[in-house]
């Protein structure tokens, strides 16, 4: 049988690269290749489509965090509270900036920021919290934001995964004091190469981000603050402004492939992710749990079906934040996740037959 990839992009390009070419190519002829016209009609339209004022462009949605703590001045002696099951990227940021990755447990059931532990975790020095908007489904942000508004922290929303989720009608995004996004090429919304950008309400921070992102420099030469290169080239903006419009489809798309993945596992020893009621999840990964995981991973891999673990390892008990003094046990829902969970292949391309061979790979290994 034909091998099913995890995530299929020569799929969804040969149905783009008519209009994709011609836009490359456009930016190519002009020599316009970092900012220019193009990343500011993708500012736009992405401010627009997130339901916020401004949006920034930036180089990577590792850069949105790290451009965005450095703008709100997080630095040395402050906290910062966020997840330890995420990507890397969400407290690397905290830590590259000088502050102290703070950490709460997850929620057993969407795997995102146990939004009810988090007041325990506020101190003098807290100064921010990143919900991150895991596997495309947003955190419980009202009770977030409450408690952002009682100790007057900033918020970051780290929508890498979630651009136009929802959460009680609000877009991914637009609730904090500012939305993170990735288009890393495995996005929804992926482009060619790295590429991210801020989105806000807040006209002033906008601006900051703006300078931020060009080594803090308005006008050229005389620098505002130690900012860094984190500018947006143009043709990344020209190959998202040709997909931006198939946004909606194909994360309904996902929303149907997902569906009838819960459909198949009912009543299995695999459980799924449940989407909260008053939530839209965009369904960036489908994201099952399963006892012995590795065993399931290893089954399917020997017949050539995409699947990868999100996340092996939880934050707080990686090499690189052993100062941070946690050891195993800290924090448990965080770490079973790791040992049970991985994501399985879902993209619009992708069959119901492709998905059948998937679902029954998936229960031979799991039922041992």
């Amino acid at each position: 049988m034909d091998p099913i990839p995890l995530l299929d992009l020569k799929a969804q390009y040969q149905t783009l690269k008519d209009g994709m070419i011609p836009a490359i190519c456009e930016v190519l002829e002009s020599q316009i290749c970092i900012g220019g016209p193009k990343v500011a009609e993708l500012e736009k339209a992405v401010a627009a489509m997130c339901d916020c004022r401004f949006a920034v462009g930036v180089s990577s949605g590792t850069d949105a965090l790290l451009s965005s703590l450095m703008s709100l001045e997080v630095g040395p002696g402050d906290e910062v509270i966020t997840t330890p099951f995420t990507f890397f990227a969400t407290a690397g940021g905290v830590a590259r900036v000088g502050a102290r990755p703070v950490f709460v447990d997850i929620e057993p059931e969407t795997f995102n920021i146990n939004v009810t532990k988090i007041e325990a975790a506020v101190t003098s020095a807290t100064r921010a919290i990143i919900p991150v908007h895991l596997f495309g489904q947003m955190v419980d942000m009202d009770p977030l934001m409450a408690i952002g508004g009682r100790y007057k922290l900033a918020v970051i929303e780290d929508a890498a995964q979630s651009i136009i989720a929802t959460y009680r009608g609000k877009k991914a995004g637009s609730i904090g004091t500012v939305g993170c996004l990735s288009f890393f090429p495995s996005k929804n919304l992926g482009s060619v190469g790295d590429a991210g950008m801020v989105v806000t309400n807040d006209e002033a921070l906008h601006q900051r981000l703006t300078i931020m992102r060009n080594h803090g420099m308005e006008p050229k030469y005389f620098h505002h603050y130690v900012g860094g290169n984190f500018r947006l080239d143009a043709i990344q903006a020209a190959a998202l402004l040709i997909k931006l419009p198939h946004l909606e489809a194909w994360s309904e798309a996902r929303r149907v492939k997902a569906a009838y993945y819960d459909e198949r596992f009912a009543g299995t020893a695999v459980t799924t992710t449940p989407v909260k009621p008053d939530r839209v999840s965009v369904c960036n990964y489908y994201t099952i749990r399963v006892a012995n995981r590795d065993q399931v991973v290893a089954h399917l891999r020997e017949r050539k079906i995409g699947c990868e673990i999100y996340y092996p390892v939880p934050l707080h008990l990686q090499r690189c934040f052993e100062y941070l003094g946690h050891k195993e046990g800290d924090f448990p829902e965080s770490e079973r996740a790791a040992r049970e969970v991985m994501s399985l292949p879902i993209y619009p391309e992708l069959t119901s037959a492709m998905q059948d061979r998937v679902v029954e790979a998936v229960l031979e290994a799991a039922a041992g």
